[in-house]
């Protein structure tokens, strides 16, 4: 596992990277111009980080991060920025704990994307109408952010395909795993082709993260 840090020994961050911006890191204006709208001003540390990393290479990454310090946008926005509006396969599977989480992601993403034209984000949870959800996954989707419990519903019952997904985002994976998810977890990745890149966000680095890091993540970077 490699450790990427911007940090001097005692912790804090360095001066240098203290006041960069989000087109410094390479976030487009179409973006830029959408979280200025949300009130974005400054990149917090995660984004500082993880936004380059996924945007100039193809890394696996784990981000140890607590709730509230900007990981959604962190790695939503470089995935936004790669999605190509003109395929409708789905090339990115996010999955949380809660429904709560999940509709909260999908909500960022598509205010972060609401100057792009042709990105649709579906999320897909347990609690709402499957019917409606199959309609939206069947206009297509670059994006999908899902629960593990609905999203191997959809996939045992043939109307959600990840088998060209190119990237996977485990959010609260410690969460996920707490919930116990494990077993749909394992399901889930098994559908997912071996060659994706997988992204895992975590507030604790526990037995059971370490578990999925080791057995579907490639020499993960360590943020």
């Amino acid at each position: 596992m490699q450790n990427h840090k911007d940090e001097s020994d005692d912790g804090s961050f360095q001066s240098f990277s203290e006041h960069v911006s989000f087109e410094e890191l390479g976030i487009e204006s179409t973006f830029i111009q959408a979280i200025t709208d949300l009130g974005f001003k400054n990149p917090t540390p995660i984004q500082k980080e993880v936004i380059p990393l996924l945007l100039t290479n193809n890394n696996d990454v784990i981000g140890l991060a607590q709730t509230g310090t900007g990981k959604t946008a962190a790695y939503g926005l470089p995935l936004l920025q790669n999605t190509q509006p003109q395929s409708t396969a789905t090339r990115v599977l996010i999955l949380s704990p809660t429904r709560e989480l999940c509709v909260q992601i999908a909500g960022d993403l598509r205010n972060y994307a609401k100057y792009e034209k042709g990105i649709r984000i579906v999320p897909i949870y347990g609690g709402a109408n499957i019917e409606t959800q199959f309609k939206e996954l069947k206009k297509g989707a670059q994006i999908i952010a899902a629960t593990p419990g609905r999203m191997l519903d959809m996939l045992n019952r043939g109307k959600a395909d990840v088998s060209q997904i190119e990237t996977l985002v485990l959010d609260e994976a410690d969460e996920m795993l707490n919930m116990g998810f494990k077993d749909e977890l394992d399901s889930i990745l098994e559908n997912t082709p071996p060659e994706k890149r997988t992204l895992l966000f975590s507030a604790t680095m526990s037995r059971e993260v370490e578990h999925i890091a080791l057995n579907f993540m490639h020499d993960p970077i360590e943020i």
